[in-house]
């Protein structure tokens, strides 16, 4: 009886694992077979011209997510990392008890930030960034936005990475004299590191696939930014304004599809990359 129960649970678990692949494939496969039937040369070459007909291609919207992207992440990477590393390595040693209320506070308020809705965070930069700050509609409005929104998420996956390494491999660090940043440095982070890299490709994802805090933040231009302060339209912004504001929904399924490519090629890739520098770390 016993295994019959263990082999049936177990069936249950797989079948749904299938499922839930077979759900994300069925629609990624759709967007991508309906979107990249209508992908012609130029539409990799021209930038959008804006008006009801969606005329044009994405050059300028790839352009501008792949300068919000960096900028968000030159921003929230060692924000959200050196939190995790401080949360983990140095506020969890303190024996105050000041510094343990603190540090609860602090954990407790990131896994409420962790899952405020997007459109909080744009109207945030939006009171703060566009209109307080005068920075406008802007890459730079966007990016400070964009950080603000995947911080707490840096944050946790940097913590749960740093806690899944033994404390062995910090006492046996200290026992040989080692201080306690040369112990984080080059013992903890090492095997680490996928873990906090799985945190930024979130983050990173996430900046690719937003359109609410962007949408109050970075204009929706859809010309070239040519500085920080400039305007400009992400890609998942322009896929909404496709379907939502033009008659153009062919564009924007085509977008879509090379929206999709584009995600998994970056995860991919981040993920290909963090694994040999931690193989090489080793």
């Amino acid at each position: 009886m016993r295994k019959f129960t263990q082999s049936m649970f177990f069936s249950v678990f797989w079948l749904t694992g299938i499922a839930a692949v077979l759900v994300m494939l069925s629609v990624a496969g759709y967007v991508v077979v309906k979107g990249f039937s209508r992908i012609t040369p130029d539409f990799f070459t021209t930038s959008p011209r804006g008006g009801l007909s969606g005329e044009g291609g994405i050059l300028s919207t790839i352009i501008t997510t792949v300068y919000l992207v960096l900028l968000t992440l030159a921003v929230a990477t060692p924000l959200g990392v050196g939190a995790g590393i401080y949360l983990v390595e140095y506020a969890d040693q303190s024996r105050s008890p000041l510094a343990a209320r603190i540090t609860s506070a602090a954990r407790f308020g990131v896994e409420t930030l962790a899952g405020v809705p997007s459109i909080i965070f744009g109207l945030f930069g939006y009171a703060l960034f566009v209109t307080a700050l005068k920075l406008g509609f802007s890459l730079a409005s966007a990016s400070l936005a964009g950080a603000c929104l995947i911080i707490p998420v840096i944050i946790r996956t940097t913590e749960e990475a740093l806690k899944s390494v033994p404390d062995s491999y910090r006492e046996g660090s200290l026992a040989l004299g080692a201080s306690r940043w040369e112990t984080v440095w080059k013992v903890v982070l090492p095997p680490a590191f996928p873990g906090i890299t799985t945190g930024i490709v979130l983050g990173a994802g996430r900046i690719v696939s937003e359109t609410a805090i962007f949408f109050v933040t970075l204009g929706g231009s859809y010309r070239t930014p040519s500085s920080l302060m400039s305007g400009g339209r992400s890609m998942a912004l322009h896929v909404y304004y496709l379907a939502m504001e033009t008659r153009a929904f062919d564009k924007a399924m085509a977008t879509a599809a090379v929206l999709v490519v584009l995600v998994v090629v970056m995860n991919l890739s981040i993920n290909m990359i963090s694994r040999r520098i931690s193989r090489n770390a080793r």
